[in-house]
Order: structure tokens, then sequence, then C-alpha cells
């Protein structure tokens, strides 16, 4: 851990038990996080559900932290508040109460088998770069922002919700 903040980017989906209502108390959580904060958030989404169909559409969002936390300390934190809103992993992609996951940390690379930074997957979402360039439209994913990645994802559905 060193003292200097750093800043991530995480993305929080829900399905199950009043997805809105896990959303919005997770991004209130995501503030209380030990030696971070949470300085923005995007709005909320919904989309289609990412393998098994046979399940709710998900609302997703994205909030960014600065953090002292180590990416692996970052995790443990997200991991333990995804415990406390009861998540279950019954099958890969399934359907979940919330799920957290890191995207980007203070520009790291990273692969190892708990974590690989910035989020393998992210670049492939749309659920995740248009909520993300929300609220950082200049951020560098492979040399492009987010929005542009979205962009060639248009056979992604995703709707943004009115407050």
């Amino acid at each position: 851990m060193t003292e200097r903040q750093r800043l991530a980017y995480i993305g929080l989906g829900s399905n199950l038990e009043a997805p809105r209502d896990q959303l919005e108390r997770a991004l209130s959580a995501l503030g209380s996080l030990p030696l971070s904060e949470c300085v923005a958030r995007s709005s909320l989404y919904t989309s289609a559900p990412v393998g098994p169909q046979d399940q709710p559409d998900f609302i997703n969002a994205v909030a960014a932290i600065r953090t002292r936390l180590s990416p692996l300390a970052l995790l443990d934190q997200l991991q333990a508040l995804e415990q406390r809103h009861r998540r279950v992993r019954n099958r890969h992609w399934g359907p979940r109460t919330l799920d957290l996951d890191l995207l980007w940390y203070a520009g790291l690379e990273r692969h190892s088998p708990r974590l690989t930074l910035p989020h393998p997957q992210m670049r492939h979402r749309r659920f995740v770069l248009e909520p993300l360039a929300e609220i950082a439209p200049t951020l560098s994913i492979d040399g492009q922002s987010p929005l542009t990645l979205a962009a060639r994802l248009s056979d992604q559905t995703l709707t943004r919700l009115t407050p």
C-alpha cells in the first residue's frame, strides 16, 4: 500500500433482488471503503445479460474512486462488499445481486491468477464503456477513448435510465 491516492474505476452490475436499489447501496458503500473515496459515478443503465439469456436484464453503472489501497486490497474490499449483498456464484455469468469489477487501476497492467488489469473484457462490453465514458471521457484504453470503443459495439443494446 502506498501513501499516494490512485484513481480506479469500478464496474457495477445487478439483476436480482431490486437491482436498482442494490446498485444505489453499493455506490454509497464504495465511498466508505477504507482509505478510499468515491469521486464520480455514472448514470444507471440497463442491458441484456452476457452469457445465459434465461435471466433478467442487468442494471449497470461505473464509479471512480481515489484509493490508497493496493489493487489486491481493493479487490478484497470489493469482493467483501459483494458478499454483504449476498452474492452467490452458482454459474459463470449467471444472475447476481451484485457484481463489482475492478476495471482499471492507475493505468497499471497486471496479470495474475486473481486479478488482470485493465479488466480483460471491458473493451468488449458496451455496458461498461458507455458509463465509463460518462465519467472518464478522456481515459485511454488501448489508445482509444471509451466512447470510441463503445461505438464499435452497436449490436449490444444499452439504455440509460432516468434518475
